[in-house]
């Protein structure tokens, strides 16, 4: 049966957007079907971060009924499948967004796992991405804004009655200024399903438009996103086998092998 999970967050700007396409690609690492649905329709980035940000038929179109769901959908090179959204503001006016849950049958039947990149914050789009979602995933940093953002997208998830998979805190630089884990998982009452440490190849992957999963599978950051992908699919994942070796590190350093 077809998992759809909603990654969300109680403000923008926590690594939202690259978690949903990193877990989308650390999920398609271990050969399963994905789809990755750009849920945020008043500011997409899907499309952007994978190099798509205008194609023909999007999920706008979908909405407004335009279009069927399989004709806005685009593989990219992974062999993850994307339903990226519009940039146009004068489309966004149109959209309901609480449409998005009238088609939750249609998204299931493509592949075996949807994400779904919802909107940042509590309003209407945020709030008909989690009536879409089986399961959600919450998105935050370990600094005290986000992480109170975070809970009181828990407790609207909860009156909701939708099942939290857990919490993934990104950007973690294990300094003495942020919160500790502990403090965090204390503070939430869900699951630390994973940390995302600082990685500067993140920020290169979002300038090559690609996700850090799939061109630097070794670093910091992809390896994390695989752990919490295997604790998804109930696998075994070894982030210490997957390390890149000191070979591996001096030919990238010459270039070798390109």
């Amino acid at each position: 049966m077809s998992r759809m999970i909603v990654i969300i967050s109680g403000k923008g700007g926590v690594g939202k957007t690259t978690t949903a396409i990193n877990l989308g690609a650390a999920i398609n690492y271990f050969k399963k079907d994905v789809l990755i649905i750009d849920g945020n329709l008043s500011t997409p980035n899907v499309g952007i971060h994978l190099n798509s940000p205008e194609v023909p038929v999007n999920l706008n179109h979908v909405l407004l009924g335009k279009a069927e769901v399989f004709e806005a959908i685009y593989e990219h090179k992974s062999g993850i499948k994307i339903i990226p959204s519009s940039l146009s503001i004068k489309e966004l006016k149109k959209i309901k967004p609480e449409k998005i849950r009238e088609f939750k049958d249609d998204f299931k039947k493509i592949s075996e796992y949807i994400i779904v990149d919802s909107a940042a914050g509590l309003g209407d789009e945020a709030s008909s991405a989690m009536d879409l979602a089986d399961e959600l995933i919450i998105v935050t940093n370990p600094e005290i804004p986000a992480i109170t953002d975070a809970l009181k997208t828990i407790k609207l998830i909860e009156q909701k009655k939708k099942k939290i998979l857990g919490v993934i805190v990104t950007r973690v630089k294990k300094n003495k200024i942020e919160v500790s884990p502990n403090t965090v998982k204390d503070m939430l009452e869900v699951p630390i399903l994973g940390m995302i440490p600082e990685d500067i190849n993140v920020q290169k992957s979002i300038n090559i438009k690609d996700a850090v999963v799939c061109i630097y599978p070794k670093s910091k950051a992809s390896r994390a996103y695989k752990e919490i992908a295997a604790r998804i699919l109930d696998l075994n994942y070894d982030s210490k086998k997957d390390k890149e070796s000191i070979f591996e590190k001096i030919a990238r350093a010459f270039g070798w092998g390109r």
